[in-house]
């Protein structure tokens, strides 16, 4: 997007209680002209589109005036302090209302203990439990109230109050306050005379059982966030600077782009470089889920917050700051943890006009059973029971917790989840395209075989024609060299290279002219004969989708190389596992259909297409959407771009282009298809347990009003149930952090 049209933004918003709190902000911002705007409770920022002509302080005064705060965030490579003040104050608040809470509950509920005038002391303990411990409740719907808005704090706020100025009226000017007065405890509402009865147990307990479910809420935010947090630790906090020969330790945040670093065995690389110097095995695990080190050397890109597990090396820092890999990671993972979920839209939704809705119900009960000749304090339990129990929470919750974990845990193995609406498409999913090279296949040319009938020996062939190949940047020149130094351990020297593009090379190899490159170069180009075992040899190689090139000397032709793109280790367990999945695997290449035959025959897929132009991926894709079929596509190239785009679910390796991780919806880290099957497999969890959360939600909700609009629930046990069910749902989100990639 042009910044003409405008700009996206994410800013922190404090001060939000609930999903009511939320849907009013998002409510405010999206009334402002031209103004987008996505407001998350769990992550507690709001991701705003900016038209041009408005300003982002436009939108924070908007918020602020909703009675709010708002900020810009801070840069997301910083991770948040070890202590949260506020989640500290939350708690202490938390145990100071237990502890004065506890002694009047148990006189409340158990009348042996009940000694002359206990009332008086339950009010001196439950006083300041429902005044102060309840406070962020009262200013919360006071801020509210002043703007014409109920959240989930009004019923609180209006339950705690009630029961406390019931209690105060029987206490003052009823016979609560008589000498003597006893009372038992009942599961639900019982008729009675309302000035005999207290209800100082339920004004503290149920403040005591809201702070407690508040307070999990907000551990379970922070550790839902934990898994990004610790990725963005990941980083090094020093490094070596290296200066004009000399070595300085300096802070990571001070290294520019150009500047040289040093790398010693068993530290961090600082930030993304380019190797200047030495050579050793770099572990990306904790970065990109990979367990197998590799190898680097001089003019290898390394990723910053790898580990170097080897020699020594001298880095030049080519990103830096919020331009890094990790930093990019951070800013994937939070904009989809910042989206939203179709699902969720509905939950915001409901919440939106839930509150007012239970205010009125809470009203109708109070009413209804004063009319049925029942009393006012069963009306009155009835009412506060309906009010505490109705507070929607556990929805609000409900998916933005998972979408925390589930993205989390997926940027630590490796797999970056673009946003909400990609856990859908996974869930549909049921054909899986997959692009050859560099996918299925390393994406790098090897030697496969030598054949040396007309030379007598192997070493002699592949010698003098991995000499002649050395100064070649061909990729089947540099396989063919590359195999005689793994083989010979060097390769000759050689002179007057020349090469003909597309052809073959020569070169003069200890005085002889070495001739390496297709039959009919060698054939009208020297005149050479090409026996016809030879010509079979290649015929066998090309048939099996390999590149088959010959190799002269004196005037004949004395052997055949071949080389070939391997397959991943990993990629037939991965089509196993695709499989596994409920999903059919198809390999859509540009290559010809003898390699690509070949490949798909090595990993286990039968149906292939071949020959194919980039713009061709995208009409494939497309003819099987228009046959029913919901299409996942994985790829790695510029060519696949438009077909990730196409796809219902783009998948792209992030060893590939970045026009292909852009136009993806799913990234892995590591090129390795087994990471592409736990990405579904994370993806698919995570919406399931996004489901089973709102299924719970809806449930609580659906099948605790009535039973408090009835009488059969008392508000100290309403406020335990919603504490608890807000609870459940964070927990049951939390699971997701024990996801793991399975093994090969």
């Amino acid at each position: 997007m042009s910044a003409d049209a405008g700009q996206q933004v994410d800013l922190l918003v404090g001060g939000m209680t609930c999903t009511s709190c939320a849907a009013r902000i998002e409510k405010k911002l999206n009334r402002m002209p031209g103004v987008e705007a996505s407001v998350n409770y769990a992550t507690e920022k709001a991701n705003v589109f900016v038209p041009a002509g408005t300003s982002i302080d436009d939108a924070i005064k908007t918020i602020e005036a909703t009675g709010y705060t708002a900020a810009l965030p801070a840069p997301v490579t910083v991770a948040p302090t070890a202590v949260d003040p506020e989640l500290a104050a939350l708690r202490q608040r938390l145990l100071i209302s237990a502890a004065l809470t506890v002694p009047v509950a148990v006189l409340s509920m158990i009348p042996v203990l009940q000694f002359p005038n206990w009332q008086w002391l339950a009010l001196t303990l439950a006083a300041p439990v429902a005044i102060w411990g309840a406070w962020p409740f009262h200013r919360a719907a006071w801020v509210n109230a002043r703007h014409g808005a109920a959240t989930m704090d009004t019923l609180v706020s209006v339950g705690v109050l009630a029961a406390l100025g019931w209690s105060l009226y029987a206490l003052f000017f009823g016979t609560a306050g008589m000498a003597g007065m006893t009372m038992s405890f009942t599961f639900s509402a019982t008729p009675g005379s309302g000035t005999s009865e207290i209800y100082l147990e339920v004004a503290s307990a149920v403040t005591v059982f809201i702070l407690a479910g508040r307070y999990a809420e907000a551990r379970a935010k922070r550790n839902s966030g934990a898994a990004l947090a610790a990725l963005l630790e990941l980083g090094a906090k020093e490094t070596t600077l290296l200066r004009d020969g000399v070595e300085s330790r300096i802070s990571t945040a001070l290294l520019v782009v150009g500047d040289q670093f040093v790398v010693r065995p068993g530290e961090k690389v600082a930030t993304d470089g380019v190797i200047v110097d030495g050579s050793s095995a770099i572990d990306a695990s904790l970065l990109t889920g990979e367990s197998v080190p590799i190898e680097v050397g001089p003019g290898d890109s390394v990723v910053g917050a790898t580990l170097n597990s080897g020699g020594r090396l001298v880095v030049q820092a080519t990103q830096v700051g919020a331009d890094t890999e990790l930093a990019h990671i951070g800013r994937l993972v939070e904009q989809a943890q910042t989206g939203k979920a179709e699902v969720q839209r509905l939950a915001d939704r409901v919440s939106g006009v839930f509150v007012p809705i239970v205010i009125l119900l809470a009203l109708a009960t109070l009413a209804g059973w004063l009319l049925v000749g029942a009393g006012a304090a069963m009306a009155f339990t009835a009412a506060v029971a309906t009010l505490i129990i109705a507070c929607p929470c556990a929805l609000g919750l409900a998916t933005p917790t998972a979408l925390l974990v589930g993205t989390g845990r997926g940027a630590q193995l490796g797999i970056l989840i673009k946003g909400p609406q990609v856990l859908e498409s996974t869930r549909r999913v049921d054909t899986i395209v997959l692009d050859k090279t560099g996918t299925v296949t390393t994406g790098r040319m090897t030697l496969s075989s030598v054949d040396a009938r007309e030379c007598g020996s192997e070493d002699d062939l592949l010698g003098l024609a991995g000499a002649a190949e050395s100064g070649s940047e061909h990729p089947i020149a540099r396989a063919i060299t590359a195999g005689a130094v793994s083989r010979l351990g060097a390769v000759r020297a050689s002179s007057e290279f020349l090469s003909e593009q597309g052809l073959g090379v020569q070169a003069l190899v200890d005085g002889r002219l070495v001739l390496v490159g297709r039959p009919v170069w060698l054939i009208e180009r020297w005149n050479l004969v090409v026996p016809i075992e030879m010509q079979a040899v290649m015929g066998t190689a090309e048939a099996l989708g390999k590149t088959a090139v010959m190799v002269a000397w004196d005037g004949q032709v004395r052997g055949v190389l071949t080389v070939a793109d391997t397959v991943k280790p990993t990629s037939a367990a991965a089509i196993a596992r695709f499989r596994a999945l409920g999903l059919t695997p198809m390999l859509v290449t540009g290559d010809n259909l003898a390699a690509a035959q070949s490949v798909a025959s090595l990993v286990g897929i039968t149906d292939v297409t071949a020959g194919v132009l980039p713009a061709d991926k995208a009409r494939a894709i497309a003819s099987l959407q228009a046959q029913g079929h919901v299409v996942a596509m994985v790829g790695d190239g510029v060519n696949d771009a438009v077909a990730l785009a196409t796809a219902d679910l783009g998948i792209a390796m992030g060893s590939g282009t970045d026009v292909a991780i852009e136009a993806s919806d799913l990234t892995l880290m590591r090129s390795d298809l087994l990471a592409a099957a736990d990405a579904i497999r994370l993806a698919r969890r995570t919406l399931k347990t996004i489901k089973a959360n709102l299924f719970w939600a809806f449930a609580y909700n659906v099948a605790a009003i009535p039973l408090a609009m009835a009488g059969l629930l008392n508000p100290l046990i309403a406020g335990a149930a919603m504490a608890l069910s807000s609870i459940f749902v964070v927990t049951n989100s939390l699971r997701l952090r024990g996801f793991r990639a399975q093994p090969a």
